[in-house]
């Protein structure tokens, strides 16, 4: 018998973040975008910042979804996450101000520094995410 929905329950240090049933899911790992359906393989992945699509039938949530990892298992996934907002939770002004000090960093140092690297793609994700208000 195939299960139809998968549990889902994304976690940051602040809060459950969501918690819920979904027949499919995606996000972005450092090894690409993937999408999980229910029945899927057992693995663990690490994120990386983009949007997070959560689908149950005709509904569709989406986040901006920051570092961590999560546990995939045939009828539930665990997202550990540094951070995950909702469009409305973003503040498009202090993201910009984001962007602008991590591109500072990065150009002053003369090659990519992973931390500012992280940092301005959680900025530009945000930005494009408040568009979605």
């Amino acid at each position: 018998m195939a299960v139809k929905y998968m549990q889902i329950k994304i976690i940051t240090p602040e809060k459950v973040f969501f918690e819920g049933e979904a027949d499919f899911m995606e996000f972005n790992t450092a090894d690409g975008e993937v999408g999980i359906y229910p029945m899927h393989v057992p693995m663990t992945v690490i994120l990386d910042p983009g949007v997070l699509r959560i689908y149950k039938g005709e509904e569709k949530k989406e986040a901006a979804l920051h570092s961590g990892f999560a546990e995939i298992l045939p009828d539930r996934i665990t997202v550990l996450a540094e951070a995950v907002e909702w469009p409305w939770e973003i503040d498009r002004n202090r993201a910009e101000k984001e962007k602008i000090r991590a591109e500072r960093i990065m150009k002053a140092e003369g090659d990519i520094d992973s931390k500012a690297e992280l940092s301005l793609k959680s900025a530009i994700l945000r930005i494009r995410m408040s568009d979605k208000k």
